[in-house]
């Protein structure tokens, strides 16, 4: 039966995705099948994960996704009832920021996927300026949600045999294994940039720092001890009537040849969309606006998912093939659809860091800047206010936005027409009303996660 594990911490910053990342390559090292996936709706920590492992991970995400469809696609994920899946065979899943965090009530959070699916935690501890408060913290984080199975103890940037040896006596005394010391090292940093880390394709020495990550976990982590935690996916993921059945959550796909966006400024597009839309019957081409390369002409669809356009946009406001080629799918009614970077490229005009103006497809009447940068994120409770690719008028969703750019003008919202989505956070606060459609024509900020 496929186990699994959460890697977790109290805190972001706390090393979990670099001990996660180590694991993963240490594990297909040693050739031990491992699936890999990310709490929550963070779209970088995959690529990351797929790097490390040689295996696509997707992400869970228990607030955004429906219980059978988040059951589904663990299960799937793991391999768990295929034929021919290796019984040995682990899920090993990144948590999202501190283990607790999540919107109200913890909604979304590391802890509640944990309960869903029915796994072990391993709590990694950032233990620079503490020694025995360490196992105080670790017992608090155990004892907070007793029905939660915080199983043993990581504990990053450790400063010697004796550090270490201090945090194990502590951790013996509340009845919590120390799996690991492991020593600062500051050859193991991740770069980052304003929505996260800088993507896996962009690390000019990935491998190198992936094998680096590898032997510290090796040197300093019993291995053993980690695997014998792993538990079996809870039935149904936890969520009582709900069998799995192997579904894929997500939307139906907005055509059956599709075209999609995929280079360094459109990277952002859940692999689990993309899986059920071909598990649905549809053929997906894959095209890089930034190599100046057209959507496919055959394709009746278009889906520009998020990234970093402000970053390349003298380059896409120069890619003419492309930019035509939009223009073109929408003449003759093929489905557009932008998600938050997407969703920039179909406007007017994107204003970059600079506050140079680049005028890009004009499908929608949108104006964008990076120059005025104002963070948006959170969860997103949706409900289409015009026909989209995934329904018609009036059809539910659930999703996230992640950004920095802001908007100058939205055309439509001028004349009170035009809107896409009627949006609720998190708590169910309503919020102003989001992104654009003109005819076949649509996109927003927002990340669709699954079907409302």
């Amino acid at each position: 039966m496929t186990r699994g594990l959460l890697i977790a911490a109290p805190a972001s910053g706390s090393g979990k995705t670099t001990v996660t990342l180590g694991l993963l390559r240490l594990l297909r090292r040693l050739g031990r099948p491992v699936a890999p996936a990310k709490a929550g709706p963070d779209y970088i920590d995959p690529a990351f994960h797929a790097a490390a492992c040689g295996r696509a991970s997707v992400n869970l995400d228990v607030w955004a996704m429906r219980p059978a469809a988040l059951a589904g696609l663990a299960a799937a994920q793991a391999g768990a009832g295929s034929p021919g899946a290796d019984q040995d065979e682990l899920l090993l899943v990144e948590g999202v920021m501190g283990l607790f965090d999540g919107g109200p009530g913890g909604a979304g959070s590391s802890a509640e996927l944990a309960d869903r699916l029915g796994l072990p935690v391993v709590l990694v501890v950032d233990a620079k300026a503490q020694a025995q408060s360490l196992a105080a913290l670790a017992r608090g984080f155990r004892d907070h949600r007793p029905e939660l199975m915080v199983a043993g103890v990581v504990a990053n940037r450790v400063g010697g045999e004796r550090h270490a040896a201090l945090i194990r006596e502590a951790l013996d005394a509340v009845g919590l294994p120390l799996l690991g010391a492991l020593p600062r090292r500051d050859d193991l940093a991740l770069p980052s940039r304003h929505l996260g880390l800088v993507q896996a394709v962009e690390h000019p020495e990935l491998e190198a720092l992936l094998e680096r990550a590898a032997d510290w976990v090796a040197e300093s982590l019993d291995l053993t001890a980690l695997l014998a935690l792993a538990a079996p996916l809870a039935p149904g993921g936890g969520a009582a009537g709900q069998p799995s059945g192997g579904a894929l959550p997500g939307l139906p796909p907005p055509g059956q040849w599709i075209a999609v966006a995929r280079d360094a400024a459109f990277a952002f597009a859940y692999p689990h969309l993309l899986a059920g839309w071909r598990a649905a019957g549809a053929e997906l081409a894959f095209f890089s606006p930034l190599q100046d390369e057209a959507p496919d002409p055959a394709a009746d669809a278009v889906f520009l998912p998020g990234g970093y356009p402000e970053l390349h946009a003298g380059r896409l406001a120069a890619a003419r093939a492309f930019l035509d080629g939009l223009r073109a799918a929408a003449a003759r009614g093929a489905w557009i659809y932008g998600e938050c970077g997407g969703y920039m490229t179909l406007g007017e005009t994107l204003i970059d860091a600079e506050g140079r103006g680049h005028a890009l497809a004009g499908l929608l009447p949108l104006t964008t800047s990076f120059a005025e940068r104002r963070l948006q994120l959170g969860y997103r409770a949706l409900r289409s206010r015009a026909p989209t690719p995934f329904g018609p008028a009036g059809s539910g969703f659930r999703g996230h936005e992640f950004h920095y750019a802001s908007v100058v003008a939205e055309g439509a919202a001028r004349d009170g027409g035009g809107r896409l989505f009627a949006v609720e956070d998190a708590g169910g606060e309503r919020r102003p009303d989001a992104g654009l459609a003109v005819g076949t024509v649509a996109g927003s900020f927002l990340h669709l996660i699954d079907a409302g």
